[in-house]
């Protein structure tokens, strides 16, 4: 999770610190794959807890609050104190494409950060015959609270 654009260390432990403490992360078994600034991709591992009741597959409420919550780290990334940054999401767009029935990758890019608004783009994938295939595509739009 390092390299020449990772987040400073503090950064980057504040954030796996609310990884670790918050209920809902903890749960879905969030990993920070990279954290670089506006730019957060998450690891989250198949459990059968997440799957579809009918499909078996990755449920799709899981994949949509793995897209926001990297949203919002990646926005939160763009603030001098990434740690203490507030956002609270305004708008989330969640297309699914092909049923995941393995761990999930999901990426989330900042497209704006402004004063008072930001956006992301984001794709989840899993692994299937070796390669990526995309499971769900989307954006967000965030409440930035600035000071």
């Amino acid at each position: 999770m390092t390299g020449p654009e990772s987040l400073p260390e503090d950064v980057r432990d504040g954030f796996e610190t609310e990884l670790d403490d918050h209920g809902l992360f903890s749960w879905l078994d969030l990993e920070f794959v990279t954290l670089e600034p506006g730019r957060v991709v998450f690891g989250i591992p198949f459990e059968e807890k997440f799957a579809n009741l009918v499909s078996g597959a990755v449920h799709g409420g899981v994949t949509a609050s793995a897209m926001d919550t990297a949203s919002a780290f990646a926005l939160r990334s763009t603030f001098d104190d990434p740690v203490s940054a507030q956002v609270t999401t305004t708008d989330l767009d969640v297309r699914y494409v092909n049923a995941a029935r393995g761990d999930l990758r999901v990426e989330a890019t900042v497209v704006e950060a402004g004063g008072t608004m930001g956006y992301t783009d984001c794709e989840a994938t899993t692994a299937h015959e070796g390669e990526r295939k995309t499971v769900a595509t989307g954006g967000t739009s965030y409440r930035l609270f600035r000071e």
